[in-house]
């Protein structure tokens, strides 16, 4: 209970946080939607409404708002939706929607009506004639405009000539019926005169086809954007970041104009797509601020300043916008309303923070003066809110921009005063008096600081004191600095009595300089480690854990890791320490060929097979395990790769050979006749004198770091008849693998022949003549 009671601001931050992921919960919002059409209107207009000022931009909330006014003929609310919402949705079934609602109220009306209705049509096709899913309206429009009465020749004509013209503009605008409103306009000027149409349908062939081709590859950008989605804060998904970067493709592509239209309707085009980007990235501020760079680069500043303010409206928490704002206005030359929205970040000056202040005092010396400044930094310093930083950013605004040192000192001395607890001003202050070589005030300032500040935050302080006596001062108050500071510092530690002791690391940190050093990186490795040991030294940690800390995975205090449960962890390979592999080594010598590169981690213990040689004698590492559990044919097959001519076999192919190879733990009886001519003797293999043929002529090479003991082994496998894969070496040639695999299937033996099984399966028989 007194964990929950303990702190109420966090619960608070945490209810507040709930409320705002609650607000904006998108299945309780469909749920809600879902509801209201099933309910009278008079009880449903809430629900939209609550729905719609959350989600503002939600063309489905409003069309299903607008169709349950609609539905009971409700055409006053109808049109005061309409005005609310058309002009920040652009979504074709939303202006659709509208478009019926026009012409089912001026269907009575006649010639007057009919009019009203195209001029509606004009109005929509000028918002969202661009639109890719636009096909159906310039489709209906054309029919309205085909129905259009005409009594006289002249009207016929003037009808004629509007259709001809509507045909024209969707047939160079990449729809989704690009191609299907082509072949009604071939129809329609075939219908109208043959003789003409030639002529037209040549002048815009070009057009339709470059519009049909850039249609598919704006398709391409659509699709990847779901049309769907509600516009709600990023909380860093997947999806929304998905959809971001779906919208900046997109947003990309039309601003390369790929259509190689005017600049008035690819900035038209260019628009439209900001706008139906805001409906979903609504809470992104970095779209608003896009939006109203893109207009200012292209010369329209009134238009950037509409979006800012209506950035504004729907981010007032983002004081990015409000800055981003103010600072087109100030650009030009706009004090005042660039002033007014400083005076709108502050408020009330209660709750302002401090960089708010530190914005406006800024703002208040370039465009009033000095004296402004001044006068607001006196009132700044006694909002409750006002921390160091404002002391810091007036004090090096008088010292830099009024070249006035003693203002600045004055103000550095009036803030030690308030702020003589925090470290962060006090290295500010040092910063400021080594500026004016005041080495005096400076020495004095951190005797000041060190003595009132306690030692768990005095650590940056002590650091810069001993840097400061370390650059200027000489070597015996460097020195009584370095002891004063360790002395302080070990009483927070619980390595007291092993921080008062000097160190190498010590001279290193006295000489040093930038990024120069007096000793190599490696030398600086190993003292990090002999510091971290020393910091172990004393604890109840496992040895092979003080053995294994540079390879470990938990950080230290000295930058080192620990793994404290090797056995819980995947080892992976270090592909930086690997060598290349050598096929000039000679067998039986033990040890790897000398090499520049980097050595292989050490392989302590020893394997279960005598013939891999041994790296080093390090001590145990992870690798011997992997090691270890290594089936010992492949520890063989490994240790006795053999040398070739040319370029060495992939060693996919080969490990892939090995895994398709029917490996055998006894004998089975099968043998493999192999065409062979006299060969030198294999006594090596077998320790006897005996000689015996091998296959094709190839010798095979003695095992590495033989032991009498095994050759006593291989002399009784050999009576046996059986041998093992561990004391077998391979052919010499590697490739000869997959021959042998392919002889398997022979089961015959010839006397006066050695007839070897696979060399997997450690068969061996062999009989003389």
């Amino acid at each position: 209970m007194s964990e929950t009671t303990s702190n109420p601001t966090s619960a608070t931050n945490n209810n507040n946080q709930t409320a705002v992921v609650d607000k904006y919960n998108v299945e309780t919002a469909e749920i809600l939607a879902n509801e209201a059409q099933h309910l009278p209107i008079s009880e449903a207009v809430p629900i939209y409404e609550q729905l719609l000022t959350v989600f503002p931009t939600a063309a489905k909330y409003w069309r299903q708002y607008l169709e349950a006014q609609m539905a009971v003929n409700n055409d006053e609310a109808t049109k005061q939706i309409f005005s609310r919402c058309l002009l920040n949705c652009f979504q074709i079934p939303l202006w659709r929607c509208y478009i019926r609602f026009i012409r089912k109220v001026n269907e009575k009306k006649g010639v007057e009506g009919q009019e009203e209705t195209r001029k509606a049509f004009d109005f929509m096709l000028n918002f969202v004639g661009a639109d890719i899913a636009s096909g159906p309206v310039w489709m209906e429009y054309i029919a309205f405009l085909k129905s259009y009465p005409a009594q006289t020749t002249q009207e016929e004509s003037q009808r004629m000539t509007a259709v001809r013209k509507a045909y024209q503009k969707a047939i160079v605008t990449p729809t989704h019926h690009v191609e299907q409103l082509w072949k009604d306009y071939e129809n329609f000027e075939n219908s109208v005169s043959r003789a003409l149409a030639k002529g037209l349908l040549s002048e815009y062939q070009s057009k339709y086809n470059s519009a049909k081709a850039v249609y598919r590859e704006q398709k391409k950008y659509v699709d990847e954007i779901d049309w769907n989605m509600l516009a709600v804060p990023p909380t860093g998904t997947s999806k929304e970041e998905m959809q971001w970067m779906a919208w900046k493709k997109f947003l990309a592509f039309e601003k390369g104009n790929p259509q190689r239209i005017d600049s008035n309707s690819s900035n038209k085009r260019i628009l439209y797509t900001y706008e139906q980007c805001l409906m979903y990235l609504y809470h992104y501020p970095d779209i608003w601020y896009d939006y109203a760079t893109w207009h200012a680069r292209n010369g329209s500043i009134d238009a950037a300043i509409k979006v800012f303010q209506r950035a504004s409206k729907a981010l007032p928490d983002s004081d990015m916008l409000r800055y981003a704002y103010a600072e087109l206005e100030e650009s030009r030359g706009a004090i005042q309303p660039a002033k007014k929205i400083y005076e709108s970040l502050l408020g009330d000056g209660v709750n302002a923070t401090a960089l708010v202040h530190i914005q406006f005092i800024r703002f208040l010396r370039r465009t009033e003066g000095v004296e402004a400044a001044r006068k607001y930094f006196l009132d700044a310093r006694k909002s409750p809110n006002c921390t160091y930083h404002v002391f810091v950013a007036y004090a090096m605004m008088a010292f830099c921009l009024d070249k006035d040192p003693k203002v600045a000192h004055n103000v550095f001395e009036a803030g030690l005063k308030r702020f003589m607890h925090e470290p962060g001003y006090i290295l500010e202050y040092a910063d400021f008096l080594s500026r004016l070589n005041d080495d005096r005030n400076i020495r004095a300032l951190f005797e000041r600081a060190l003595s009132s500040l306690p030692p768990d935050e005095s650590v940056e302080v002590w650091k810069r004191f001993t840097q400061f006596e370390q650059t200027y001062g000489d070597l015996a108050s460097m020195l009584k600095v370095e002891q004063r500071r360790k002395e302080a510092l070990s009483r927070t530690g619980e390595d007291g009595t092993t921080a008062l002791e000097s160190s190498l690391q010590d001279v290193v940190s006295r000489y040093s300089f930038m990024d120069l050093w007096p000793c190599s990186s490696r030398d600086l490795d190993h003292l990090a480690r002999q510091e971290w040991l020393a910091k172990n030294i004393n604890k109840k940690v496992e040895k092979s854990a003080i053995l294994k800390g540079v390879g470990s995975t938990e950080k230290s205090a000295s930058g080192f890791t620990t793994n404290s449960n090797p056995a819980t962890k995947v080892f992976y390979p270090d592909t930086s320490q690997m060598v290349v592999y050598d096929p000039r080594q000679k067998p039986g010598t033990g040890a790897l060929p000398s090499t520049t590169a980097p050595v292989l981690p050490s392989i302590s213990g020893t394997l279960s097979n005598p013939s891999v040689p041994m790296v080093s004698s390090r001590p145990a590492n992870p690798l011997d395990e992997i090691l270890k559990s290594t089936p010992p044919a492949l520890v063989a097959f490994i240790a006795n790769l053999p040398a070739v001519e040319g370029p060495s076999p992939d060693v996919d192919v080969v490990l892939s050979i090995c895994l398709q190879s029917n490996v055998s733990t006894g004998q089975t009886g099968l043998s493999t006749q192999l065409a062979a001519g006299p060969v030198p003797s294999t006594s090596d293999l077998s320790g006897s004198s005996k000689s015996h043929p091998v296959p094709s002529g190839s010798s095979f090479k003695p095992m590495r770091d033989r032991q009498p003991g095994k050759r006593k082994d291989l002399d009784r496998q050999e009576d046996d008849e059986t041998a093992t894969a561990q004391s077998l070496p391979l052919p010499r040639d590697v490739f000869k693998i997959r021959q042998i695999r392919k002889a398997r299937g022979g089961t015959t033996s010839q006397t006066g022949s050695a007839s070897y099984g696979s060399a997997f399966s450690g068969e061996l028989s062999g009989s003389t003549g």
